[in-house]
């Protein structure tokens, strides 16, 4: 039943953002103003609609605080148009940290919502522009998250931070300065398309061009290993297993020379008078007892 009720009052006030507004809100700067003109609530009107919605879940109350507080993801979302995310996109999950300011206020904490509010919407926003700002994450844990939005603000000019900067903004933001390093590294960087855009003679100098081996694919590398493996280690093994005889007739046959080219089954017939079957036969005996013996290393 809790959440149901949450789920209802994400919906009304998200519904609640479009009342009390005339006129076309088309773009962006009819928002703002329309926005702006919204009414203020005083700190006892604040408080009555607050436990309205705690107690009895009003959620006209709800919509009440949402709507004079949406001035306040205005201008919060101005400070955080650098990241080059727009506008609209800000404040529409400043408006979502807002709502769930407002579903959690509780007003007998002594603390105005303007406050409380500050901290969910800044949240909201701070999620939304790492997950958009690049293709691939540049922040993920907490001592990045807060280097992220504070590096640039702390850096002098485009050039490298110095080791006596570095050691600086490590010791104030209370974080290692190695993280101070690795960020400044990952925000002066940028995001490279794995492919070419167009078809011509550029697609050559792609990063998929180069960086795409088959020699690296871990299956290929597996592979290679076990095939190494076999070539020394396995193959030495089998051949223990062997009696003199059959070994040489193995090695001559098969393991003389590198192009395959090994000694004919003449050739070893003459070399232990016997005929070319019956070397055929101790040669096919030799070469099961080692495939049994290679099953160890498959």
């Amino acid at each position: 039943m809790k959440s149901a009720s949450n789920n209802a009052l994400i919906a009304n006030e998200t519904q609640a953002l479009a009342l009390g507004f005339s006129g076309s809100l088309g773009n962006i700067d009819a928002y703002i103003s329309a926005v702006n003109r919204l009414p203020m609530l005083s700190h006892d009107e604040e408080i009555s609609l607050a436990r309205k919605l705690r107690d009895s879940n009003d959620l006209g109350a709800a919509q009440k605080m949402v709507l004079s507080h949406l001035r306040l993801v205005v201008s919060i979302a101005r400070g955080y148009l650098g990241y080059g995310l727009p506008h609209a996109d800000l404040i529409q999950e400043g408006n979502i940290g807002l709502m769930k300011a407002v579903k959690r206020f509780d007003p007998d904490q002594g603390v105005r919502l303007v406050s409380y509010a500050m901290h969910w919407i800044k949240a909201e926003m701070h999620e939304y522009i790492l997950k958009n700002w690049r293709l691939v994450k540049v922040a993920t844990t907490k001592s990045q998250r807060k280097l992220f939005f504070n590096l640039r603000s702390h850096k002098e000019g485009l050039d490298a931070m110095t080791p006596a900067q570095v050691d600086a903004l490590a010791e104030t933001l209370d974080v290692k300065r190695e993280d101070v390093i690795e960020m400044e590294t990952r925000l002066s960087g940028r995001d490279m398309a794995l492919e070419a855009p167009t078809d011509d003679d550029d697609d050559k100098f792609a990063p998929i061009a180069y960086l795409s081996s088959e020699s690296t694919e871990p299956t290929k590398v597996m592979e290679s290993r076990q095939y190494d493996r076999l070539q020394s280690e396995g193959l030495q093994t089998a051949l223990g297993k062997l009696d003199a005889r059959s070994r040489r007739i193995v090695e001559a046959r098969w393991l003389a020379n590198d192009d395959g080219s090994g000694a004919t089954l003449h050739e070893l017939a003459d070399e232990f008078g016997v005929s070319a079957e019956r070397i055929r036969q101790i040669e096919s005996v030799a070469l099961k007892k080692m495939k049994g013996a290679l099953q160890a290393y498959s």
